[in-house]
Formats: C-alpha cells, structure tokens, sequence
C-alpha cells in the first residue's frame, strides 16, 4: 500500500465520519441555543431543561437519518473491503 492510497482512505473516513455526525450535531447545536435563549429570556435555570431536548431531538433525527447513515457506512466499508481484495491479488 502506498502513501497515497493510505491517505485517500484516511481522507474518505474523515470525511465520511463529518458527513454522517453534522445532522446530528447541528441539530443538537440549534436545539441547545434554543434553549438556551429560552432559559436566559425566562430566567429559568434547570440543568435537565437544557440537556433532555437536546437528548430527545438528537434521537429523533437519529430515527429519521438512520437508514442513510448506515447506507452511506455500507457504502464505504464495501469500498474498503474491495480494494483489500483487489490489492491482495
């Protein structure tokens, strides 16, 4: 295996790692501003109100993102195992 190949497989890791974990933490990143902003306006103060709809929201686009997620997961390890095989031969 050359370098390069190396880092091409680092690289599409990387980035597929970004692809599938930014749904997940833009949601929670929109989700606790939100409550954030909630929590400053009312002046309330609850540690389980700002970490329980960050929790539920983050499960939910979970659910709804699942089947892509393991798609493009899918996707990827087959490449892997692909070009494993086709640098064994």
């Amino acid at each position: 295996m050359t370098p390069e190949t190396a880092l091409h497989w680092t690289q599409t890791a990387l980035i597929l790692a970004l692809t599938v974990a930014a749904p997940l933490l833009s949601v929670a990143l929109a989700v606790g501003l939100v409550v954030s902003l909630f929590q400053a306006m009312t002046s309330i103060q609850e540690m389980t109100l700002s970490v329980i709809p960050k929790m539920l929201a983050v499960a939910a686009i979970l659910l709804l993102l699942a089947p892509w997620m393991l798609e493009m997961m899918t996707d990827f390890s087959t490449e892997v195992f692909r070009a494993v095989a086709d640098v064994s031969h």
